[in-house]
């Protein structure tokens, strides 16, 4: 079978292109992965042709002899559904877990993403805390959350309470809560590694003026977590333009009693008096 025939590549290139219909994808912004199962490797590998072993810049042994789809350095969202092969491609991760080398697609010189390290970490994380489940790491820039990093305090209880407080599902939805990574230089070790410690508790991590990482067990839930999240920002973002006080919120009782009758737990950190 040929790569773009896969379920999971053509899963790939339709949640990229959902992504910059949502406007989240400026330019070459953003970036996706997706930890390739076994039995759909086999599919493909009579089409695989590995190049060069290339440093990862960072170590992620668990993640051994692993295949990943990534997008390219560089890369138009835009373009992957009309030029897919130059735009994504496969990679293998070596037995050390410390380079990687391009075995499908990034054709014309192409590389993976300069955020590897990073989803890379994301996906070790996801991998010793949920096992096989976690099979997405999905970054992009969505303009609500992004506006929010400027006007709320930098941590995890204040953006989580804010966002679960926008809408009623949001609490289901994420119920872990939400990470928040103080700006940082992007694309190398450091914020790889901060990321990655919040990955350990949360599904969605916020990367202070920039934007927001989030991991999902398939394309349909990374793409809906990410979706819900950006909603709640922008009608959070509608009620500070609005009036500088809430008339009338969810309070902590009331979500103790939306976590009961959902069978989710909710963190009491979370469900602080105000």
């Amino acid at each position: 079978m040929k790569v773009l025939e896969t379920e999971f590549a053509i899963g790939f290139i339709r949640m990229a292109t959902d992504g910059w219909n949502q406007g989240w994808h400026e330019r070459n912004g953003g970036n996706l992965s997706y930890r390739i199962k076994k039995e759909e490797i086999d599919q493909v590998n009579e089409e695989l042709n590995p190049g060069k072993w290339q440093a990862i810049g960072t170590e992620v042994k668990d993640l051994s002899g692993e295949y990943f789809l990534v997008t390219g350095s560089g890369k138009y969202f835009r373009n992957l559904e009309i030029n897919p092969e130059d735009s994504m491609g496969i990679v293998e991760i070596d037995e050390t877990g410390t380079n990687y080398r391009i075995c499908w697609g990034l054709v014309n010189g192409g590389r993976p993403t300069s955020e590897l390290p990073t989803h890379l970490m994301n996906h070790q994380v996801k991998k010793q805390t949920k096992g096989d489940d976690m099979r997405v790491i999905y970054h992009c820039h969505p303009a609500n959350v992004i506006a929010l990093t400027f006007v709320l305090p930098l941590k995890d209880q204040v953006f989580t309470r804010e966002l679960w407080e926008m809408a009623t599902e949001c609490p289901v939805v994420f119920p872990d809560g939400i990470g928040v990574v103080p700006w940082m230089v992007p694309g190398g070790r450091e914020i790889g590694e901060k990321t990655s410690e919040l990955m350990k508790k949360y599904d969605v991590a916020i990367w202070a003026h920039h934007g927001m990482f989030v991991a999902g067990e398939n394309f349909d839930m990374a793409f809906g977590l990410m979706h819900t999240v950006e909603k709640s920002a922008e009608i959070l973002v509608k009620v500070m333009s609005m009036s500088k006080e809430k008339l009338q919120t969810i309070k902590p009782d009331e979500f103790r009693d939306l976590a009961r009758e959902f069978k989710v737990t909710l963190p009491e950190k979370f469900l602080y008096e105000k």
